[in-house]
């Protein structure tokens, strides 16, 4: 369906965009030219809102704002943010009501024209995406990269091509309820992960699965054949299934620091700029979603000369001998795990973020494995390192409230040989409004020392 027609189709209704974050705001700005009656919601008090929003309320966006801003609303069609949970009370009551519940990403689906490329999983989500992405360039594909990652794509879907490719990062919260499935789809693991906000792990785990549930024949799925809940997938496929593994034989696997495919050899383990296994296994699950739309080639250049996502195991400074690296991305203990495991040497981890509910058990035991020293802090500060304690194996803890004093801390205590990594195993929300402007704080202090 063309983005007009789309559009069209509201300009008789009443329409609700419920959070006005960054990728809603695109999507109110197109309501509004195309002459649609919108009222923005969100949580935020009128004296606190930036500029952006200012300027969606002088084109003609009615705002309904507070701690109350789900409270007496109504409308035809409503745009759920992916924070919101879409089973929470006031949404019931709205659909309940007969308004259609739908989303940015959704709409994007629906008129999208081009084949869609989709990245979902607990970790390594926006490196794979972003792999493939540099994949298809390099190949000189025109590629779009947005979803959980980059910017919002809805108000660009006029400038694609059917022969483009979009290559989008889908989180658990835009999947809930979405209404379409990618043509390529892939899960690149599974973990608990977000039980501050799914109701249990078989929500978290279900919601995953609307990424290719709605598959055709025609549509590929790709998981992980080493994960036990990715592996279980496998027979909910609805078009061809393809597996990645670096223990078992696969279409895509890894034998003595080799990846092949399908038999053949298309990338050295050694050839790849990222650390860490983790990042392999990102490879292959990319060389799986490129297959037949670029070269061996390609994929090489991209592992010689790709250094990685900010915020992701980014190396930051060496000073004195000693390495920093911002690994702020990680938000759950696997990706901290991960994250541990791509260094050879023990390292002086700082950890500690935003609760979202998830037990920090199996990271207390690979803390005492790959740690010298643990220093904590943030909300789960305690719990990462009383789990740590009860390995009864622990390397030194500290505990230290101050996020910058921990950075300091670290500093002092490193000698040269030394890896200094900031891996959290939680969200930011505890202390900064995201793991970008955490990261962003790490380098700094880092920098200044």
């Amino acid at each position: 369906m063309e983005l007009r027609t789309y559009f069209d189709r509201l300009k008789d209704k009443e329409v609700l965009v419920l959070g006005l974050g960054v990728s809603n705001r695109p999507l109110v700005r197109l309501l509004l030219r195309h002459g649609i009656s919108v009222t923005g919601c969100d949580r935020t008090e009128h004296e606190k809102l930036d500029a952006e929003v200012l300027d969606l309320e002088r084109m003609g966006c009615k705002l309904h704002l507070g701690e109350d801003y789900l409270e007496n609303i109504s409308a035809d069609v409503a745009f759920r943010t992916p924070g919101l949970h879409p089973d929470k009370p006031e949404l019931v009551a709205l659909k309940n009501a007969g308004c259609h519940m739908t989303s940015e990403m959704e709409a994007f689906f629906e008129v999208c024209p081009c084949k869609i490329i989709a990245v979902t999983g607990s970790d390594g989500k926006t490196t794979t995406t972003t792999l493939i992405s540099e994949m298809l360039k390099k190949a000189g594909h025109r590629v779009w990269l947005g979803g959980n990652i980059g910017t919002p794509l809805l108000d660009r879907a006029d400038e694609m091509r059917p022969e483009d490719k979009v290559v989008l990062e889908l989180s658990s919260f835009q999947l809930m309820d979405l209404g379409y499935s990618a043509h390529i789809a892939v899960v690149t693991n599974l973990a608990p992960n977000h039980l501050d906000v799914h109701r249990d792990m078989q929500e978290y785990v279900e919601a995953k699965t609307h990424i290719f549930d709605k598959q055709s024949p025609e549509d590929i799925l790709i998981v992980n054949h080493d994960n036990a809940i990715t592996k279980g997938f496998a027979p909910l496929a609805k078009g061809q299934l393809k597996r990645f593994s670096r223990q078992e034989s696969a279409e895509v696997c890894l034998q003595d620091g080799v990846i092949y495919r399908r038999g053949m050899p298309v990338l050295d383990q050694k050839d790849i700029l990222l650390p860490g296994i983790h990042n392999v296994e990102n490879y292959m699950a990319a060389i799986l979603a490129v297959e037949g739309m670029v070269s061996d080639e390609d994929i090489v250049h991209v592992a010689k000369h790709f250094g990685g996502v900010e915020h992701r195991i980014e190396l930051v400074r060496v000073k004195d001998g000693v390495r920093y690296y911002n690994d702020s991305i990680a938000s759950s203990p696997s990706r901290t795990i991960a994250g541990l495991r791509s260094f050879a040497e023990k390292v002086i981890l700082i950890a500690g973020g935003y609760d979202k509910c998830i037990p920090f058990d199996d990271l207390g035991v690979e803390i005492s494995k790959s740690a010298k020293l643990l220093i904590c802090t943030g909300a789960t500060g305690e719990k990462i390192a009383q789990a740590t304690e009860k390995t009864g194996n622990s390397p030194e803890i500290l505990r230290i409230e101050d996020f910058y004093e921990a950075i300091r801390t670290a500093s002092s205590r490193a000698s040269e040989g030394d890896v200094v990594i900031l891996s959290p195993a939680g969200p930011a929300f505890d202390k900064f409004k995201n793991f970008m402007v955490r990261g962003a704080e790490f380098k700094k202090t880092v920098m200044e020392l």
